[in-house]
């Protein structure tokens, strides 16, 4: 299926490592222009180099501080000054796993205070900033990457993702009639360069292996194994292009079938 995106001008946050990483590549396979954009420029670089190298397609390095309103400010005027266009924000700059996760009686209530500035007040900023450039053009795709904590009470950090869903609804309704949609993608379990870390810090915990914690999201996710980004990144590409022009102020679950809930 051509999703269309060729041509098109996208801003991944959190793109040097992990989902963003793999959204970054995804994107550029399918002829987009893509800006990466994170804290650490030498990291940003090389990934720009290599997913060059493999799609074929520009992919720009900006530096940008989501916790900071001019540093993404100025990020995006810059992308719309030298590239001439934004139609895709796809935010995923935040703390993977969230600082958050121990019981109410050692919980830092500063590291929670950073935890929703990053992810929600930081995916805010990234939003207002590409809106008049998304509405000028008459086209925009907003993909926010929430998280399933925001559907369980396994982490207090988790509120960050539900707060993300509500922020999502809301820009929805705001944007729907200048052409732009906005959705959330909860990955689940992802293999990825930060995973192994959430292994570890579970098994201590729990007084286990990090093998038996992974053996353990293994055995309950109804597909029976740990997703790739590049599924998510697949997902994403779907969300932001005309292909999905109906799709708006959604929450998607991506987890193998892991949560129990039910969502209307």
């Amino acid at each position: 299926m051509d999703l269309e995106l060729d041509g098109r001008t996208a801003i991944v946050t959190g793109g040097s490592l992990g989902i963003g990483r793999a959204t970054a590549r995804a994107l550029a396979a399918e002829g987009a222009t893509v800006v990466v954009t994170a804290r650490r420029l030498p990291l940003l670089e090389r990934t720009a180099k290599e997913l060059e190298a493999e799609t074929g397609c520009r992919v720009v390095p900006l530096v940008s501080d989501t916790d900071d309103t001019a540093s993404v400010r100025a990020m995006v005027r810059r992308v719309a000054d030298e590239l001439g266009r934004v139609d895709i924000l796809v935010n995923g700059a935040a703390a993977p796993s969230g600082l958050v996760r121990n019981a109410v009686e050692e919980a830092d209530p500063e590291l929670l205070l950073a935890d929703l500035n990053t992810k929600v007040v930081g995916y805010f900023r990234c939003a207002q900033a590409v809106t008049p450039h998304m509405k000028a053009g008459g086209y925009g795709r907003i993909i926010n990457i929430g998280g399933l904590t925001g559907r369980s009470s396994h982490a207090l950090s988790g509120m960050r993702n539900l707060a993300v869903v509500h922020l999502t609804k809301v820009l929805s309704d705001q944007l729907g009639p200048s052409g732009v949609t906005v959705n959330t993608l909860h990955p689940g379990v992802v293999e990825t360069e930060h995973i192994h870390e959430l292994y570890e810090k579970e098994a201590a915990k729990r007084g286990v292996t990090a093998a038996e914690v992974e053996a353990d999201f293994v055995a309950r996710t109804p597909i029976r194994r740990v997703l790739e980004a590049d599924e998510i990144a697949q997902a994403v590409c779907f969300l932001a292009s005309p292909r999905a022009a109906a799709i708006t102020g959604e929450s998607l679950g991506m987890d193998g079938g892991l949560t129990r809930g039910i969502f209307l």
